[in-house]
């Protein structure tokens, strides 16, 4: 299959690496300036089974007609809007749309704009794109979750493409529950650890488990009234890994916070928000966390 990866950061050059090393034929589409590094630099992915560097396709638009099998977005939420427009041109009447983005609004986007030919994804993976642009994998941790909609199959093509030494794959027919389950979880530690501003284990230290609990709760209660409650196991795993005592754990979203852009926070946040308020649900951490992060951006454009 010919693959399009939409963005070269932490999710893009890590999976985009393990696809390349196994042979598949990989394309990047990227900004100009991430598109000039690579050309000049290589990607370079960092991982606990080492370090390497690889040239790579990389362009900042497609020509017209120019069509690719698979189309994986591996972008954050705000980039949406410009990825549909740059990304057209190499999406053609057979061509499968994979989003690996964390949340729900993006799915509507995009199954407007291609209804039928998007696949539900999601990823599990810890890391990062370091100072020198290298893409920075920071435990073994590499899953890849993909799934129908409507009640279609994943075309095994799909499936073969995709199942590659260092990524653990699986298929499930019920994706939308699993995003429904890991946007509640991003969601959840997104109000505790931006609310409360510090890691999970001083958050406990503080006297905080009940409010952890109740973030946790108002999450799962939107996400049940939405037709996708979440399970019995992944609340459990959900649970302990946001009441671990003395644990450093913080959500992307603090730590976009602490460098000064809480970039998907309108995506998770915000987007959780509004489902609830459309459900008749009640979030009250939820939307004390949303004004927090509506009143720091208000205060970062205002210099």
């Amino acid at each position: 299959m010919r693959i399009l990866i939409i963005g070269a950061g932490a999710t893009g050059g890590a999976f985009g690496t393990r696809l390349i090393e196994a042979g598949r034929d990989v394309t990047f589409l990227v900004r100009p300036r991430r598109a000039e590094a690579l050309d000049r630099d290589g990607l370079t992915f960092r991982a606990p089974d080492g370090q390497r560097t690889h040239r790579v396709r990389a362009l900042t638009q497609i020509k017209p007609g120019d069509h690719y099998d698979l189309v994986i977005v591996a972008v954050k939420a705000p980039a949406v809007p410009s990825v549909l427009t740059a990304a057209a041109p190499a999406i053609g009447p057979d061509t499968l749309v994979l989003p690996l983005l964390n949340g729900m609004d993006h799915l509507d986007a995009l199954e407007r704009a291609y209804p039928g030919r998007v696949l539900g994804g999601l990823v599990k993976i810890v890391a990062t794109v370091d100072e020198a642009g290298a893409a920075v994998q920071m435990t073994p941790l590499s899953t890849m979750t993909i799934g129908p909609f409507h009640g279609a199959q994943v075309p095994d093509e799909v499936r073969e493409a995709l199942d590659v030494p260092g990524i653990r794959l699986s298929v499930d027919e019920d994706v939308e529950t699993r995003l429904w389950e890991k946007w509640a979880f991003i969601a959840s530690a997104g109000v505790i650890t931006c609310l409360f501003r510090g890691t999970i284990g001083d958050i406990l230290a503080a006297g905080g488990e009940e409010h952890i609990l109740r973030a946790i709760a108002e999450t799962e209660d939107v996400a049940r009234a939405a037709g996708h409650p979440v399970s019995e196991k992944s609340h459990g795993q959900n649970a302990a890994m946001l009441t671990e005592p003395g644990s450093s754990f913080t959500s992307s979203l603090y730590r976009d916070l602490q460098h000064g852009d809480p970039a998907e926070a309108e995506h998770i946040i915000g987007g959780m928000a509004a489902r609830a308020r459309a459900l008749g649900v009640a979030t009250p951490l939820l939307d004390a966390a949303l004004l927090q992060l509506r009143t720091h951006r208000e205060a970062m454009a205002r210099g």
